[in-house]
């Protein structure tokens, strides 16, 4: 056993040492997983047991100022995303102008690519506060497995993406994901405002739309990464792959029980409603 443990820290260590940058590791929650860690551990022990219970005989927050100001800093925070990896010293431009088969060098523009990669993981910390504010709220209905797995699953693995494995493939990720949230964030922001803006949220079912139409275009561009044998880091594009998979399962599946499990029940009430 404690050889056991000897070799998992020397693995740890050497893993550590092998991926260390210097400036990424000089950047906020960078030097190590531990606060990274941490910072997930708190939040699943208060989203899912201390939240819940301290909520229980209180009564919900009105937090109507709160969200208002929270989902208006979102919508800004990700239109300043998409515009980050639209501008010169960033990747999108690299990625329309080269080959898959011919990576950047370039220092500066390496450094554009982890600096983005950084905010888009610092974005995801702040989008723990979701979680938080369902249950001041006592909506425990909406912290579904899925809320809490993608939020979870994101922002800890922005960070291994930062520390380990920055490529370029990730850039085309971080695009579509912020631009859903453009809008994601917009239709909070338009429920925060309150019951006489409600008329303008017709639009909800067509955000999950929205969402499985960001994974399928994942998908497909991972998937060409691979057929084409891109010179871009394979583990990288397979881990991508393996988790939009499973988002898009996820999120379908949402959808399904969310938009038409309801319709088909109707119509069986329905027609036992005629048959009778």
């Amino acid at each position: 056993m404690t050889s056991l443990m000897h070799m998992v820290v020397e693995n740890y260590n050497e893993l550590m040492e092998s991926k260390r940058d210097p400036v990424v590791d000089s950047w906020l929650f960078m030097s190590s997983p531990v606060p990274v860690v941490t910072i997930l551990l708190v939040y699943l022990y208060f989203v899912l047991k201390l939240g819940p219970k301290l909520m229980e005989k209180r009564e919900a927050f009105d937090l109507k100022g709160v969200l208002i100001g929270y989902n208006l800093y979102q919508v800004l925070f990700s239109t300043w995303l998409c515009c980050q990896a639209m501008t010169v010293k960033s990747a999108l431009p690299h990625l329309l102008n080269h080959t898959c088969r011919n990576p950047s060098t370039n220092k500066e523009f390496q450094f554009a690519l982890a600096n983005g990669a950084w905010w888009y993981f610092f974005s995801k910390i702040v989008e723990l506060l979701d979680t938080v504010f369902f249950v001041l709220r006592k909506k425990q209905s909406q912290v579904t497995f899925l809320h809490v797995y993608h939020h979870s699953c994101t922002m800890f693995f922005s960070w291994g993406y930062l520390k380990f494995l920055p490529g370029e493939q990730g850039v085309v990720i971080g695009l579509l994901n912020s631009f859903v949230h453009v809008v994601m964030y917009t239709y909070y922001l338009i429920a925060a405002l309150g019951p006489r803006f409600q008329k303008y949220l017709w639009w909800k079912k067509y955000m999950t739309w929205m969402q499985l139409t960001q994974f399928c275009i994942m998908l497909a561009y991972l998937i060409s990464i691979i057929a084409m044998d891109c010179k871009l880091p394979k583990a990288l594009t397979f881990f991508f792959v393996a988790n939009v998979v499973v988002f898009l399962y996820l999120f379908s599946n949402f959808y399904r029980k969310a938009y038409i499990k309801p319709k088909s029940s109707l119509t069986g009430d329905v027609k036992t409603i005629k048959s009778q």
